[in-house]
This record gives C-alpha cells, sequence and structure tokens, in this order.
C-alpha cells in the first residue's frame, strides 16, 4: 500500500466494513454497497486498506463478493465479538453458565454439519443447505448414543476417556438434557434441548447466516452465502471434524437433503 492514502478512500472503505457489519444487508439492495464491494474487487490497493483498516478494529476479512458482501470475522480481541459465554448467558443461571456454554458450542457445531455434511458442498457455491431443529436434535442424541457406546468400550478395554477427543467428554451433559420439556404455562422450556437449538436458528437467523422457511416442526431453515463462508473457517476445527466423522449425517439425495441415520441403520 502507498504510505499516503487520501482520506476518501480510508472514508470508502470504512464504509464498506460497516455496511458489512450489517448481516442482513446485501449489495443487491444496496447501490453504495454494491459499488464498494466492486471497487473492492477490482482496486487491490482498496482491498488492501479495508483489510488493514479491519485488522485495526479486531476483525478478519473472510470473503467480499457480490452474493456475499464483505464477510468479516471478529478476533477474540475484538470489541465486536460475540463471545459463547455472552450467548449463553442470556439463558443461563450464573452456576450452570459453563454448562450452557458447551450445550450452546455443541448445537452450533451441529447445525453446521446438518447444512454442509460433505466437503463438496462447502466448495460449491451454489449449494444451499436446509436445517431443522428436529435435525439438529435428533444430530446430536444419536452422536451421543454413539458415543455413549465408545466410552462403554474404551472403559470396558481400560482405556482413560481423558484421553478421547474433545466431543467425547461433552456428550453426557447433552444426553441428559430433555428435548421438549415444557413450563406451567405451557411454553417450550428455556433449557429444552429444541428451545435451545430454536434459539440458535434464530440467533444466525438474525445475523444473516440462514433464512427461515417453514415453521413446521419448530423451523425449518435455509442457508446463505454468507454462512457458507462462515463454515468454511469452522471446518478446520477439530470439534466439528470429530463430529462429521462419526458418520450419524446421512445423504439421500442428490441435492443434498439429510437425515440423521438411526440406531438401527448402524
Amino acid at each position: 500500500m502507498t504510505e499516503h492514502v487520501p482520506i476518501t478512500d480510508a472514508a470508502d472503505a470504512a464504509r464498506l466494513i460497516a455496511l458489512g457489519m450489517r448481516p442482513r444487508l446485501l449489495p443487491a439492495r444496496d447501490l453504495i454497497y454494491s459499488d464498494l464491494v466492486r471497487r473492492h474487487l477490482e482496486d487491490a490497493i482498496f482491498a488492501e486498506l479495508t483489510t488493514a483498516i479491519a485488522d485495526g478494529l479486531g476483525l478478519v476479512v473472510l470473503a467480499c463478493a457480490p452474493q456475499t458482501g464483505l464477510v468479516l470475522a471478529a478476533t477474540d480481541q475484538s470489541p465486536f465479538a460475540m463471545k459463547i459465554d455472552e450467548y449463553a448467558r442470556r439463558t443461563a443461571f450464573r452456576e450452570r453458565r459453563e454448562v450452557e456454554r458447551v450445550l450452546h458450542g455443541l448445537i452450533h457445531l451441529a447445525i453446521a454439519a446438518v447444512a454442509y455434511p460433505r466437503p463438496d458442498d462447502l466448495a460449491n457455491d451454489s449449494y444451499l443447505g436446509r436445517v431443522s431443529v428436529e435435525q439438529v436434535d435428533g444430530l446430536v442424541r444419536e452422536a451421543c448414543r454413539m458415543l455413549d457406546e465408545k466410552a462403554a468400550a474404551a472403559e470396558e478395554n481400560n482405556d482413560p476417556l481423558d484421553d478421547a477427543p474433545g466431543l467425547e467428554r461433552t456428550w453426557r451433559i447433552y444426553a441428559r438434557r430433555p428435548a421438549a420439556a415444557t413450563t406451567k404455562e405451557g411454553r417450550l422450556a428455556p433449557d429444552s434441548t429444541r428451545s435451545m437449538i430454536t434459539k440458535a436458528l434464530k440467533f444466525l437467523t438474525d445475523q444473516g447466516f440462514l433464512t427461515a422457511v417453514s415453521s413446521d416442526g419448530g423451523g425449518t431453515y435455509r442457508t446463505t452465502p454468507r454462512y457458507q463462508v462462515q463454515v468454511r473457517e469452522l471446518a478446520a476445527e477439530a470439534a466439528f471434524t470429530e463430529l462429521l466423522a462419526l458418520g450419524v449425517v446421512a445423504i439421500t439425495d442428490g441435492a443434498g437433503t439429510i437425515h440423521t441415520v438411526s440406531a438401527d441403520a448402524l
């Protein structure tokens, strides 16, 4: 980057970042946003300037395209970071906060795994995944069953569970939770797993990562290109790899429709 950057260019780069932080806004709906995205793609110096300003704010530019707009991720030190502790705190009592953090993290991993069960799905920019509350809960509970069996086998073989992957150390928490307990008023209890999944799906929708397509069975959602970019980053995480490696998710047709594998099928 040249040493002398016009103030107007810096202002435009900052404006692009500000637009990128509006998760539901897409370039196709805003002429200024569209022009700035096009400039980012065509002007290498402007793109470098945008990255530098984002870096100063503790943000990482993951992608910039007409379909997604500017996709940003916050580092741990960024004032814009939404930490899982803060996310879980909204529904958790203080003494249960650590437990809730683990559960919410596992649920978000499961949503990503249901949405993109194959590496090719993440590589295909035109792929649209579908996710439902029932699918996600079924996936995690089937994973719990399989991990329970692995844990029992490990104990029989005197193989310490402390050496097992991280996912195997968290399944008991989820398995003990009711799927759909209700409150005295007849509403879905906030600490039931399906309520927690619904919360996660609505949060991702608010962030522009999912689009609601049906309210049946607790809700069905379609992925957006912005979410695909985010999950590509998540795919490098060990826990996500462990969850997919269990083989709980199966493809049922060429369009990528999926279901959780039943116990009888394993």
